[in-house]
């Protein structure tokens, strides 16, 4: 059965969309594939891993037809990739495989039936359905994603807390160790409503949200996140769980320190070169005008710069991890960053000169 001749770009560029989810080695085959609905001159390609189904369309001007298969993602996408860029492809279906023919070139991919493909239920029951700009949902998601934990037994940690309050919507990352906060204003007033985005789902939105003006729809269930933008639909689970409350971690400070971003991110970035391989850790010396950042290792290796400050408070050592420094760092855009301290036993805040909307939590270590 002829499907359609598409060109190789357009037909590459849906297949790109619903990849990132899409394993090679998956417990039940099928979720290998990708599902190819075509109904009229539209194709509609799904994937999911069960607990995040992604949708994009593509419109043809060829013959209308109705067909559904489900084929090797991968394959596809890679046999795409080495074809020509100018060139049109065939896509037939004989004996149950996807036949795709460009110029002298033919391949065959076996194909699993499309009944079998199991999409993802509709869980938006009182769902909260609120617009945001593309670029305003990415910068928020930017701002604290590298703070959320890796597969850590407290599961409600391995994603990021969203959260509509009034006119707010708010993102919250931690791995226990260190806290982002971000948020933005929205465009309408909503009663508050708090879910847990995996961190499949937060890389998936950053990676194929764009950085215009152009509107997403979120809609926040209890068990369900469904986002829609730009022909592309993500249909999310969200974690079970209670994320801890982010408003005692953040503190209050009187002991502030502004600093330039790019020069202190360098003067880390430095420092740490000698710093101990597996804990990370640096210490920052305040003292009258003055930061002194110290580094050693096992090897007693040390490296020591210190920075001209504008600090008038009291005198201050206390050690972090600097890989934790350096990521929230590398995450602001502002030309200066203010460091807050309490005690050599409390966490530092670092915010943005005049921003409320930020602010970036990291625990102390002994060193």
């Amino acid at each position: 059965m002829f499907i359609d001749k598409i060109e190789k770009n357009s037909l590459i560029k849906p297949l790109q969309i619903i990849g990132g989810i899409i394993e090679r080695r998956q417990p039940l085959p099928i979720l290998s594939n990708v599902l190819i609905q075509k109904s009229g001159s539209s194709f509609r390609f799904v994937s999911t891993d069960l607990e995040i189904q992604i949708t994009t369309h593509l419109k043809t001007e060829q013959s209308p037809s109705d067909v559904a298969i489900t084929v090797a993602a991968k394959k596809l996408q890679e046999i795409l990739r080495v074809l020509p860029d100018d060139c049109k492809v065939s896509l037939d279906i004989q004996d149950n495989k996807l036949q795709i023919k460009a110029g002298k070139s033919k391949f065959n991919l076996q194909t699993l039936p499309a009944e079998d493909f199991p999409q993802v239920s509709e869980q938006l029951k009182d769902a909260e359905k609120i617009q945001v700009k593309q670029k305003q949902l990415k910068i928020l998601l930017g701002a604290v994603q590298y703070a959320m934990a890796q597969q850590d037994i407290r599961y409600y940690l391995n994603g990021v807390l969203l959260v509509i309050e009034g006119n707010q919507l708010k993102a919250v990352a931690t791995d226990g160790h260190r806290l982002a906060y971000s948020s933005t204003e929205l465009s309408g007033s909503y009663s508050k409503r708090e879910i847990i985005l995996p961190r499949k789902t937060i890389g998936e939105l950053l990676k194929l949200l764009s950085e215009d003006d152009a509107d997403i729809t979120l809609e926040l269930a209890e068990a369900q996140v469904r986002t829609v933008f730009s022909d592309v639909t993500i249909s999310s689970k969200v974690i079970d769980g209670k994320f801890p409350d982010y408003g005692k971690v953040i503190p209050s400070y009187t002991n502030h320190l502004t600093l330039n971003r790019l020069s202190i991110l360098q003067a880390l970035q430095r420092v740490s070169i000698l710093s101990n391989e597996k804990f990370r850790g640096v210490r920052l010396v305040l003292t009258e005008k003055n930061l002194r950042i110290i580094s050693s290792n096992s090897e007693q290796e040390e490296a020591q710069e210190d920075m001209e400050t504008d600090y008038h408070g009291s005198g201050l050592d206390v050690g972090f991890n600097v890989n934790y420094l350096l990521e929230g760092l590398n995450n602001i855009s502002s030309a200066d960053v203010i460091f807050s301290f309490g005690d050599p036993n409390s966490s530092v805040l670092i915010t943005i000169p005049g921003d409320e909307n930020f602010k970036y939590v990291v625990m102390p270590m002994r060193i």
